[in-house]
């Protein structure tokens, strides 16, 4: 390592390298090389030792510094030192570099250098110094890096931000062996080191203060300071190349002592510094004040005036004075409105007040708080108007009546208002109404207002609370103190709750919605007084209970009529009877209640009051009846006395008319007895009855008056019959009555019940003699059975006697009838048939119909499909003819599809090239004789490039030598093992750099598996895609972001795959319509960038006029915006763009089945692997990953550059125009944004109208990419499994180049242990057997290249593109009857089954296999062979089957019989089939392969079908390049023609077509202007270091050179030449396109693009 030098004795200029000796001229140039290494040493230990000493951390050593800065930590560290606004630590990746240490670089790390880039251009370093982040990350360039450090460090130091770098060249020590392994580095880089002697010098051109003018006018004040004048210093601060402001006369003395203050400290600082530079290097800055210091210290000076005056308005309280100090440009205050004056008094008030009661005594506010102060004023100023404003929008939204309206203004958050609840919005806007109409004024101010809405709030949260019957919640609503509802009791919460409750059920069943304030408080109230009045009425109640207990009447009837006891039927006549009924009601209840103490309630009393009112009217009803039965009797009168009995008030029961004589006589001689038993003579006029058994009341017969009082002098009349008396008088009779009147109507019923007993002894006598004869049962039956035997048998010997007697008789008679019915029969059936033969045959067709559907059925559906079955199946298995032709014509169509696929990207990296060439051609970069060469090249190689394969098949390694084809066979097999076993090519693909890998994708990988031009090679390359994504994810990606910030390799190339011409059909329907519209609609401008628009509307007004716009050039988004020409512009845009996307969407969201199957299910192993790496990502995370990769990767650039993808028909020479361009662009940008869900922010803020759109979007897009992933497996979605290859008819063909092939196989040997860590692997077996890599010459073959051709290696390498054939085979095949692979087995196991059971019947294998075959099919196996051989015969040789099959196909039946034993036998052993099952296996893959023979037949079809469009289009394509090809041709001989014209000029056109002008024309003549003239024109605006009335001196001379389109300018002042310039049209025009409006000319002069355009055209093209 390094270490610094001390010692003060001379010493070399480099280091250890000492030039003592004289060397040779080797020896100097090997010494330059090691001078050069040192000093790039040198400067990496300065840069190294500066940022150290920004960062305050230690770096990496020298050595291994450049390592170090690869991933951009430090330089993003340091951006943030000296640009902390720009860079964060949070935008820094992997800040700790724990990433970077533990698994090396990611391709994140370049955000680091990317933001330390910003940083440096947000900070003015000219970008001249920027290197590239490619130097940073791939270390290309590391030497241009420590070249912008070293300039970013002087460009800091000049502005006081940065310490000044050291310089170190010659002082420290590096060993030979670091500064030889520097050279070798340094050569390695193969680029010029740059000079870093010329930083200052560059970077003073750079920058565009006048440097030198600058340092001597502070290095003058720095002098005028030294010498303490105040009057010189403030000289010398006046200088106008001082650049320094705001310099106020008044403190000149103040600017002379803080200047003085500063210097003075700077120069002790840089005397204290130990630093071994010697004093000639050191800088005068270090003892000087800079300019940036000089101009702090008269900005502090100012400040402090100003803060001392605002103080002081502050102090008195003076608004004016105030806010013109706070407006001085000392303090340079932000946010400062004249119209916010007494705010910012009142605010700096109170916090001066503050301070000072904090501090205890009076202090000065500093510029901090003042701002700070400032800022909260403004807020509170805007709030306020705010707030104003909304309760003026409120009042009037409250008087429209529009409830919605009203309630989004009162929640605007403006308005600050309460919260608010909009189910309730009618109860706002009905009671707001109220309450405005109640105002005087008619309006509601903010107060009245927020106390109205906090109430309100409150009643809509307490009627919620009603409606779901929520008492907890009325409860808290009701006391809450924001509802204002006076006079609660909480002891009346409840009843408060219950009688809401009902007044809400009452509301809601009158339709009206809300309880409203004054409800509630009505409701309140009301409960209050019934409260009230309950309390009254128990205090009336506890008298009336004292009362009754001092049992006096009086009392009583007193307290019964209180008022507050609101008692009812209180009767004063009563009163005793009162006491009576209330005082036994009392005993009653505390002997209930056993308690002694027990008081009547208020109901009880209520219900006592009633009780004695009825008693008395019965009483006094009872004596009226009672003394008119006695009346009646007195008189003798019968009827009289019937009437009495009956009528109510007597109260007798059982009363009948029937029985009135008898009732009559009993009460007569009961009231005779009664008279008779009195003693005396009494005739008492008063009665006694006893009511309810317990109270006495007393009648009058005189006055018929009645009285609970007994009277004076009470005697009680004895001859009157009581109630008691009579009713048992009545009761008695009527009873005798009844009884024999029921004895007369129930007679039938004693008649009834007397038969049913006489019935009852019948049959108990019948029971009797039933159960004899049921013991004697047996003996009966045996004698009927006797007596029936006997006369059966004499009946039978009759009848036989008779048929023996005519034996023969009866058997003619029987034939007869036989016959004659059998007869009718048969003719019947057989007519039948005769009439519906039709019928008949169609029921036979459909039986045979259904039982065949029924078989097909079995063999599909089946698991186990029975022999039988199959059998009828098998001839499904046979080739025709059709199907030989079908597959010949796709192997044709597919090598010429893959042929011109190659052929098409050939030429079109041809003609891309040529592009280039001709573009060279316009700017006279290359000569023409280059491009007529390239020319014909083309040419060459659109016509002979297939004739040159087909050749090749003749010879090389397709030769006819054993060798040779051995060798080819190899590669066939190794090819053929790459293309099914995708994990070699996975792996292989991530073992190579980035840069290899893709170029080794678009050739070898897509040639591999032919473009995927047929569904077999299309599944193999996406199971390829799938592993090495998910190979991918495993290894290389750490966040779910790396996928959208990164460039993953697999998403690229599927990408790449899917966007050329397999999937090209597919995004032109997709896109071409939709894209199409967009171009041709002429009227649809969109330009949404403001600074653009601006400079187009500009451009516009000087081109018209000719004239210098007044209007500045440069201007930033805000200031544009400020145009009403450009927001209405940029209005229209936005509506437009808004239209245009809106067609875009629908085209892309109605053609999701248009996008490619293979896109779709990469997104769905997309999602599916991040998913199952990250499991806690979103699901929009994904979604959002899988939209970065349908939409971003695979459709945005089509929309974008849509004739780059061949989404549109542009003709040759043709293009789109630049508008059209900007206009796809423009659509694109927002449904990238849409697709991504990221709004419009930062430098897009103008588009944030579109952020609602944008979100509405970004839903539907979600959905899109959700349905896009639901796809299914390709074995599902193509058919295909293990056995595929086994039973197609062609093997698969790759057209590669030989290049291709010897680059594959130099890349698997050279990875060979990475990608196949097993060594007993079979591509391990098949790369020994292939040897060493060939070249290309060996594998030609000798006397393909002629060897005395001197341009053998380019002879060679044109060879070497040359592209065979290869019929890829697998060399793991069962082969000569060996049994080493079992699938083979199988299937030859499969093909001899077949044969058998076509000739020989039988229901199981088994059973046909045991049994032996008969001479008629043996016969008929013969004919079968017989017709294979033939049609074998037939067979295309790239279809035949192997020889062993092709022999075991003409083995005799029973041979064929043993093998199958035998091959099952081993197939058994393999556990591939079961004897027990009777080798049920084997027929279901026989099964199988009908099923599968099918539906290759029906792939087959289709991809004819699509082998035939896809070459319509690629021959359509083609055609264009041809057409291109011709159209570069006539330009081409158009510009040979122009050479051999001496006389003739063309003009250029923006196309880059030459227009004839004329036979013969003279040459333009050149144009003089002075610098002043052209200043009056507008074209110069400045020439720097010169003064405007020093422009007549300058002449610009503009002459046309021999080049058209180029112009030689050359500058002369006072007529001396001093500088010329190559000016190109193209170049103006290509400026005039960016919106570039002024430029530098000799790096002095300023001028306008467009005047100067338009000058030229005018003087020389004559427009």
């Amino acid at each position: 390592m390094y270490h610094e030098e001390n010692s003060t004795l001379p010493r070399p200029r480099y280091g250890s390298i000492v030039d003592d000796e004289r060397l040779s001229a080797e020896e100097m140039d090997e010494r330059r090389h090691q001078n050069i290494a040192y000093e790039y040493l040198c400067h990496l230990e300065e840069a190294k030792r500066w940022m150290e000493a920004c960062l305050h951390e230690e770096l990496p050593p020298t050595t291994e510094l450049e390592e170090g800065l690869r991933n951009g930590v430090y330089l993003a560290k340091l951006a943030i030192f000296f640009a902390p606004k720009v860079v964060s630590e949070k935008k820094i990746y992997d800040l700790e570099q724990t990433r970077y240490k533990r698994s090396g670089l990611h391709f994140r790390h370049t955000d680091n250098t990317v933001q330390w880039l910003r940083a440096m251009a947000s900070m003015g370093l000219p970008k001249i110094f920027y290197p590239e982040t490619t130097d940073v990350y791939d270390r290309k360039n590391i030497p241009r890096v420590i070249y912008c450090i070293h300039a970013l460090s002087l460009y800091l130091y000049k502005l006081g931000i940065a310490p000044q770098i050291q310089n170190l060249i010659g002082k420290v020590d590096f060993t030979e062996e670091e500064i030889s392994n520097m050279r070798k580095e340094l050569e390695k880089y193969g680029i010029q080191m740059p000079s870093f002697s010329k930083i200052g010098g560059i970077l003073a051109n750079e920058l565009s203060v006048d440097e030198a003018a600058l340092h001597a006018a502070v290095i003058a004040i720095n002098e005028a300071i030294d010498r303490g004048q105040t009057d010189q210093t403030m000289t010398a601060l006046r200088n106008p190349n001082a650049k320094l402001k705001n310099m106020e006369t008044d403190l000149a003395q103040n600017y002379q002592n803080h200047l003085s203050q500063e210097k003075t400290e700077k120069e002790r600082n840089a005397k204290n510094k130990a630093c071994p530079a010697l004093e000639e290097e050191r800088d005068v800055y270090e003892e000087l004040l800079t300019q940036g210091e000089i101009q702090s210290c008269i900005n502090h000076a100012n400040t402090t005036k100003a803060v001392g005056q605002v103080n002081e308005a502050i102090d008195k309280r003076d608004e004016a004075a105030l806010i013109t100090n706070l407006s001085s440009v000392a303090l340079s205050l932000v946010g400062v409105h004249q119209q916010n004056s007494v705010w910012y008094l009142e605010q700096l008030c109170a916090s001066k007040e503050q301070k000072k009661q904090e501090m205890g005594i009076p202090v000065l506010m500093d510029r901090e708080e003042i701002q700070k102060d400032i800022t909260t004023a403004n807020e509170k100023a805007k709030t306020h108007k705010l707030k104003l404003d909304a309760v003026a929008r409120i009042n009037a939204f409250i008087q429209t009546g529009d409830a919605a309206e009203m309630m989004a203004a009162v929640m605007h958050s403006d308005a600050q208002m309460p919260p608010v609840h909009t189910f309730a919005a009618d109860l706002y806007k009905t009671e707001l109404f109220n309450l405005q109409k109640q105002n005087p004024e008619g309006l509601l101010t903010h107060e009245e207002l927020c106390v109205a809405v906090e109430m309100l709030s409150a009643v809509a949260l307490l009627n919620l609370a009603l409606d779901v019957n929520d008492t907890e919640g009325v409860k808290i609503h009701l006391c809450n103190p924001l509802i204002g509802i006076s006079n609660l009791d909480e002891e009346n919460i409840q009843r408060y709750i219950d009688m809401l409750l009902s007044l809400k059920q009452a509301a809601a069943g009158h339709g009206q919605d809300y309880l409203t304030w004054n409800d509630i408080q009505n409701c309140v109230d009301l409960v209050n007084l019934q409260v009230q009045e309950e309390h009254a009425r128990i205090i009336a109640v506890s008298l009336i209970n004292d009362a009754i207990n001092e049992g006096d009447p009086e009392k009583t009837l007193e307290a019964l009529q209180m008022p507050t006891a609101k008692l009812e039927a209180v009767n004063l006549s009563n009163c005793h009877h009162y006491q009576e009924v209330l005082s036994h009601a009392r005993i009653h209840k505390c002997k209930a209640t056993e308690d002694d103490s027990a008081v009547l309630w208020l109901d009880e009393i209520q219900d006592g009051i009633y009780t004695a009112n009825k008693n008395t009217e019965d009483a006094q009803r009872l004596a009226i009846g009672m003394a008119a039965v006695n009346l009646a009797i007195e008189k003798g009168d019968e009827q009289q006395t019937l009437l009495a009995l009956q009528a109510p008030e007597a109260g007798l029961r059982g009363v009948v008319t029937e029985c009135a004589d008898a009732y009559f006589n009993e009460l007569s001689e009961a009231k005779q007895q009664k008279v008779n038993e009195a003693e005396g003579d009494c005739k008492s006029v008063w009665i006694k009855h006893r009511v309810k058994g317990q109270y006495d009341y007393y009648y009058n017969l005189e006055t018929s008056a009645g009285t609970w009082v007994q009277p004076e002098g009470f005697t009680e009349n004895n001859d009157q019959l009581t109630r008691e008396e009579i009713q048992n008088i009545v009761g008695q009779i009527t009873g005798s009555y009844h009884r024999e009147q029921l004895w007369l109507s129930n007679e039938s019923l004693i008649v009834q019940l007397q038969a049913r007993a006489r019935g009852y002894l019948v049959r108990k006598t019948f029971s009797k003699r039933k159960e004899y004869l049921h013991k004697q049962e047996p003996a009966a039956i045996r004698l009927q059975a006797s007596w029936k035997g006997l006369k059966q048998r004499k009946s039978y010997q009759s009848r036989l006697k008779l048929l023996q007697e005519n034996i023969a008789a009866i058997i003619k008679i029987q034939s007869w009838v036989k016959m004659c019915l059998v007869r009718k029969q048969y003719q019947k059936r057989l007519q039948y048939y005769k009439d519906h033969t039709e019928e008949i045959i169609r029921i036979q067709a459909f039986l045979k119909a259904n039982k065949a559907r029924d078989d097909y059925r079995t063999l599909i559906n089946a698991e186990n499909p029975p022999l039988n079955v199959v059998r009828k199946f098998v001839h499904l298995l046979d080739q025709s003819d059709l199907d030989f032709q079908e597959e010949l014509e796709v192997t044709r169509l597919r090598e010429e599809v893959v042929t011109k696929i190659r052929s098409n990207n050939q030429l079109e990296k041809d003609l891309s090239l040529m592009d280039i060439k001709i573009g060279l051609l316009v700017k006279n970069r290359i000569t023409l004789q280059d491009v007529v060469s390239h020319s014909k090249k083309l040419n060459k190689k659109s016509k002979g490039q297939v004739e040159e394969m087909v050749t090749f098949d003749k010879q090389g390694i397709k030769g006819l030598s054993l060798e040779k084809r051995k060798k080819l066979e190899a590669y066939q097999h190794l090819f053929y093992l790459l293309q099914t076993h995708p994990t070699y090519l996975a792996k292989l693909i991530f073992q190579m750099p980035q840069n290899k890998s893709t170029k080794f994708m678009d050739t070898v990988i897509f040639t591999l598996y032919n473009y995927a031009s047929n569904q077999r090679e299309e599944y193999l390359l996406l199971k390829l895609f799938k592993s090495a994504l998910e190979e991918e994810i495993k290894s290389k990606v750490d966040q779910v972001q790396d996928i959208v910030t990164g460039n993953p390799t697999v998403i690229k190339m599927v990408v790449s795959f899917n966007r050329g011409a397999r999937g090209q059909n597919s995004l032109r329907q997709l896109l071409a319509p939709v894209v199409k519209e967009i171009i041709e609609d002429k009227s649809l401008v969109i330009n949404t960038s403001p600074v653009d628009v601006y400079k187009a509307w500009v451009n516009q007004l000087e081109m018209a006029t000719g004239e210098a716009s007044k209007l500045p050039y440069d201007v930033t988004t805000e200031q544009a915006l400020t145009h009403v020409e450009v927001t209405n512009k940029l209005e229209s845009s936005i509506q437009s763009l808004r239209a245009a996307t809106d067609k875009v969407l629908m085209s892309i969201f109605s053609s999701l089945d248009n996008i490619p199957y293979a896109m779709r299910y990469i997104a769905k192993v997309l999602k599916n692997s991040l998913h199952e790496k990250f499991p806690d990502a979103t699901e929009d995370e994904l979604l959002k990953i899988v939209g970065n990769l349908l939409y971003y990767r695979y459709m945005n650039p089509a929309i974008v550059a849509p004739d780059g993808f061949d989404i549109i028909d542009i003709t040759a020479g043709g293009q789109i125009h630049a508008d059209q361009r900007r206009n796809l662009g423009s659509v694109a940008k927002v449904l990238q944004h849409a697709a991504s869900n990221k709004l419009f922010e930062g430098e897009n803020a103008h588009l944030s109208s579109m952020n609602g759109y944008l979100s509405q979007t970004y839903q539907k897009f979600r959905k899109f990419f959700q349905a896009a992933c639901d796809v299914p497996e390709p074995e599902e979605k193509f058919n295909i499994d293990e056995y595929s290859d086994m039973v197609t008819l062609s093997k698969p063909v790759i057209y590669i180049s030989i290049e291709e092939i010897i680059n594959t196989h130099s890349l698997l040997l050279e990875h060979q242990d990475a990608i196949s860590p097993d060594h007993n692997d079979q591509l391990h077996e098949l790369l020994q057997a292939l040897g060493p890599v060939p070249d290309i010459e060996s594998f030609l073959g000798e006397g393909a290249v002629d060897p005395s051709d001197p341009n053998k290696e380019n002879t060679l390498n044109q060879l070497g593109k040359t592209e065979i054939s290869l019929t890829l085979t697998s060399k793991f095949e069962l082969q000569d009857g060996e049994d080493r692979d079992m699938k083979s087995l199988m299937i030859k196991t499969k093909k001899l089954i077949v044969d058998v059971i076509r000739t020989q019947p039988g229901d199981t294998l088994t059973e046909i296999l045991e049994t032996p075959a008969s001479s008629q099919q043996e016969s008929a196996h013969l004919k079968v062979i017989q017709r294979l051989a033939v049609q074998d015969a037939k067979t295309p040789d790239k279809m035949k089957r192997s020889q062993s099959l092709l022999e075991d196909a003409q083995l005799p039946i029973e041979q064929k019989k043993r093998k199958i034993s035998r091959n099952l036998r081993n197939l058994e052993q393999a556990g591939l089939v079961s004897s027990s099952t009777k080798y049920q296996e084997v027929i279901n893959e026989i099964a199988k392969d009908i099923r599968n023979q099918r539906r290759y037949r029906q792939r087959r079809k289709a991809e004819l079908l699509k082998l035939q469009q896809t070459l319509q289009a690629l021959n359509s394509k083609t055609a264009f390049f041809e057409e291109q090809i011709d159209y570069y041709n006539t330009y081409i001989r158009t510009c040979l023609d122009n050479l051999t014209r001496k006389n003739s000029r063309r003009s250029i056109k923006m196309e880059g077509k030459g227009e004839e002008k004329g036979s013969k024309k003279s040459k333009p003549t050149p144009v003089k202007y002075t610098a002043a003239r052209l200043h009056e024109k507008g074209v110069v605006l400045e020439i720097e270091g010169l003064q405007t009335n020093q422009f007549k001196n300058v002449l610009f001379d503009i002459s046309p050179t021999e080049s058209v389109g180029d112009f030689e300018v050359k500058a002369k002042f006072l007529g001396v030449e001093m500088e010329k310039v190559q000016l190109h049209f193209q170049d103006l025009l290509q400026l005039q396109y960016e919106g570039v409006a002024v430029m530098k000319m000799f790096d002095k002069a300023k001028v306008n693009v467009n005047l100067l355009i338009f000058l030229l055209n005018k003087k020389f093209y004559g427009k």
